[in-house]
């Protein structure tokens, strides 16, 4: 059966940001703040990340990483790969221009949300993106090489009466052509011991980077397009063009709570399951066990939507469904090659240019990823 623990009854007292700061850093914490600072500043608009892998290459190839490029994925190996298999989505939202000075969301296009195909997004979702980016500033790139195609500043967006889609217009591009993906600008921002930015999902990615410059020896995965839900294709691939099968897939991403009150319950987030599948019952356990070990707070994602369903009952408002996850689709789809369990930072401000998480949740989840490994090796 599933770990049943409620997040109220395995929560423990959180560090203070201050002692944290004073504690020793076998983490390297601030050499990973750098990187992310690095990191976050480039684009990776969902369906064009290949320049992004190539940043990640390099960063990798650096920290002594074999590096491999596959269709939408990017596969990263110490000298032990079977010990553990991290994955973390590096793809972001953004736009793609689509005509003379006309963008869409980057994800409804890459994941052919149209009303052509009956495929269209609900109408609050677009109501929602159009007033979430105003005056936000952009900047063009070359989908392959990187190449920096100029800077803009959204400046309109409206629900086309035609075509029904969500279109975009932006000062400053009007001279792109078809096709070119164009990313938010983005700065990491460090205050009051939170990080804040468009976190989803290049914190984890940037923290499995970072584990090859802390000894990492297993097997890291970037993967392309899970924003539009295609990510889960290309991991599966990888795993069968080799015959591998495993239980121990352990997949990363941040998790959206309504506000800071309710993230700071716990450090980490776990799953049980979500829309699609459940998740492999002896590995979850075995990292909520770790968690305790640790001391290091954790809430189950699917045991807190539970509760706010309850608490909408009778009220008129709609449930809120469990959520999709990359490895739900894995193993919906993997008839038991592959399996495992996620692991999730806890935000606010979910898919905006300001997700929140905090740098004690941050640490944690570093010291959490290293002890997965090293249970790996020690083995049960």
């Amino acid at each position: 059966m599933p770990v049943t623990m409620q997040p109220a009854e395995i929560a423990v007292e959180l560090p203070d940001p201050v002692e944290a700061e004073v504690e020793t850093d076998e983490n390297q914490f601030d050499e990973f703040l750098d990187l992310l600072k690095a990191l976050i500043r480039q684009p990776s608009v969902v369906g064009a990340e290949h320049a992004f892998f190539r940043v990640l290459q390099r960063e990798l190839e650096e920290r002594g990483a074999k590096v491999t490029w596959y269709e939408g994925l990017l596969v990263a190996q110490g000298n032990n790969p079977d010990s553990c298999h991290f994955s973390s989505h590096i793809d972001r939202h953004g736009l793609i221009c689509t005509g003379p000075n006309e963008f869409q969301f980057a994800a409804f296009v890459s994941g052919k949300r149209t009303d052509l195909l009956g495929t269209d997004v609900d109408q609050e979702i677009k109501l929602t993106l159009m007033n979430r980016f105003e005056n936000t500033p952009v900047l063009a790139y070359e989908p392959w090489s990187g190449a920096y195609r100029g800077k803009g500043l959204i400046d309109n967006a409206y629900i086309c009466e035609y075509r029904n889609n969500l279109i975009f217009e932006v000062e400053g591009l009007e001279h792109l052509v078809a096709g070119t993906p164009v990313g938010f600008s983005d700065k990491l921002k460090v205050e009051e011991g939170l990080l804040s930015g468009q976190l989803d999902n290049v914190l984890t990615a940037a923290m499995l980077v970072h584990l090859f410059s802390l000894g990492y020896q297993g097997t890291a995965f970037f993967t392309a397009e899970e924003e539009c839900g295609g990510s889960w294709r290309y991991l599966l691939e990888w795993y069968r063009r080799f015959g591998k099968s495993t239980n121990q897939l352990y997949v990363l991403d941040t998790s959206p709570y309504r506000n800071r009150e309710e993230a700071d319950k716990q450090l980490v987030t776990l799953r049980n399951r979500d829309e699609h599948a459940e998740f492999h019952v002896e590995t979850t356990q075995n990292l909520a066990r770790l968690c305790q070990q640790l001391d290091i707070s954790f809430g189950f994602k699917d045991h807190y939507i539970e509760q706010l369903n309850q608490q909408r009952v009778g009220s008129g408002q709609s449930r809120q469904p469990l959520g999709r996850t990359e490895l739900g689709r894995i193993c919906a789809n993997a008839n038991g090659l592959v399996h495992g369990t996620t692991l999730q930072i806890p935000t606010t401000g979910y898919h905006t240019m300001n997700e929140t998480a905090s740098i004690a949740a941050s640490r944690a989840f570093l010291t959490l990823l290293r002890h997965i490994e090293i249970n790996a090796l020690n083995g049960p």
